[in-house]
């Protein structure tokens, strides 16, 4: 999973591991994202044999990353194939899901609220949170605050931490009821002097490459569950 330790990664080599079911292809060694906590998948291609295959779909089954294609036909274990990224989709998520962990953390530091649920899309984010007034006001002047930390260009770091370690930092885990799996090393994410977070996806590696964040509406969801969707300004 090379897009853990380089985001900016825009192709591999590989070599085909396994073909299930005609279009699922298992690789060696991969830079797509799969699907997962909330953010979409990588899409791009896979060139083999002199070849191409769209990649519409990629998932983590089984705890191997799997991509799907329209039709697997020519593809073999053992051949050689290349990664080839979509590269304005995935950094469009990228900047997207750093933005989101900027404003998770302004939100928690300056309403100690928790994000309840999340998903990223290409022309929107939506944060539901436990906030115990609705204001959409506040909102705004949280979301305002959070530009203003992106425009100062904090630095990205991504490292590895025993969990024991990492779980002694109370701001950790922003998902409320959500912990990250059971396992003895975390990978986290951290927006230097904004937020340190646990994280299995993929970040721009300073914050001034993310944009301004534009608030699109909030909503009232019920006790204490409120949503707010976002977009960055384009």
């Amino acid at each position: 999973m090379l897009y853990l330790t380089d985001s900016y990664m825009k192709e591999c080599d590989s070599k085909v591991v396994s073909v299930l079911e005609g279009n699922k292809i298992v690789l060696d060694r991969t830079v797509f994202f799969p699907r997962g906590g909330g953010v979409p998948c990588d899409m791009g291609k896979l060139v083999a044999n002199g070849n191409e295959y769209p990649v519409a779909n990629v998932v983590k089954e089984n705890g191997e990353i799997v991509h799907c294609v329209a039709d697997a036909a020519g593809l073999a274990a053992g051949m050689q194939a290349k990664c080839v990224l979509d590269w304005e989709r995935r950094n469009r998520l990228m900047r997207s899901h750093t933005a989101a962990h900027t404003l998770a953390s302004v939100l928690y530091r300056q309403e100690g609220v928790l994000i309840t649920g999340n998903q990223i899309e290409l022309d929107k984010v939506r944060f539901d949170f436990n906030m115990a007034q609705f204001d959409a006001e506040k909102l705004k002047a949280q979301i305002g605050k959070a530009n203003e930390l992106l425009k100062e260009g904090h630095e990205v770091k991504i490292y590895s931490m025993k969990r024991e370690e990492a779980f002694k930092i109370p701001e950790v885990v922003k998902l409320a009821g959500a912990l990250p799996p059971a396992i003895d090393v975390l990978r986290i994410v951290e927006i230097v002097g904004v937020d340190v977070q646990a994280d299995g996806g993929c970040h721009v590696r300073n914050t001034s490459e993310v944009g301004e964040i534009e608030f699109l509406k909030a909503e009232n969801k019920g006790k204490e569950n409120r949503r707010v969707y976002f977009k960055l300004r384009d």
